[in-house]
């Protein structure tokens, strides 16, 4: 996790060296555990001053996934992203070395946002998305249970997929329905089936 953050600022970095008049499309960075199931161009149309955007969740230990994050493709908006992620590296070698390998990262992120928006926690048990500055960069705060959302963990207990759900995430033991998800959608080619899958979930005790 800390090497995932550095390789953010390395990326983000080298697309400012190649940035021309023209830009780029967004970017839309995510764990490889990850599907994306809808469009997300919505995100940049509807909150078009937002430089980049985090998944929040009803968590008071971690209540910022790392696992996505959207940033506009313009110069200003990567170099804030850059900045940003600049400040979670430092409090992550600060004060989360012991959770380098995993965790960390989450919690360095939410660190950085209660230092200079410490009302935003506020929000985070509601499921609405706004918007606020952290330290300069305006950060687009998404619900995780629309564009972060995992399947729910239960021994034998079958559930459905939200059809408001835009990305999914197959957390911890999760991983082992992307293969049964995708193999689902290749049968049918049709997303919207998809998003109507029954999902069969196990029992684990981890959910980062």
């Amino acid at each position: 996790m800390l090497q995932r953050i550095k390789s953010y600022i390395a990326f983000l970095e080298q697309k400012l060296v190649e940035f021309e008049m023209d830009g780029f499309d967004h970017f839309v960075l995510t764990d490889s555990d990850i599907a994306v199931v809808d469009d997300l161009g919505h995100i940049f149309r509807k909150y078009p001053h937002c430089h980049l955007a985090l998944t929040f969740r009803n968590n008071k230990g971690q209540p910022l996934n790392s696992g996505f994050v959207a940033i506009r493709g313009t110069r200003d908006s990567i170099s804030k992203a850059v900045e940003f992620f600049k400040e979670v590296l430092e409090a992550y070698s600060l004060k989360y070395m012991k959770a380098s390998r995993m965790l960390g990262d989450q919690l360095a992120l939410a660190w950085v946002v209660k230092s200079h928006l410490p009302s935003a926690f506020g929000k985070f048990s509601k499921h609405d998305a706004f918007t606020s500055e952290v330290n300069g960069a305006s950060v687009l705060f998404l619900p995780c249970a629309v564009y972060n959302w995992t399947p729910p963990e239960g021994a034998g207990q079958f559930h459905g997929m939200p059809l408001d759900v835009k990305v999914v995430h197959f957390k911890g033991s999760r991983k082992r329905l992307m293969l049964e998800a995708w193999k689902f959608y290749d049968s049918t080619s049709v997303l919207s089936d998809t998003l109507c899958l029954i999902l069969k979930s196990g029992r684990t005790k981890y959910d980062f």
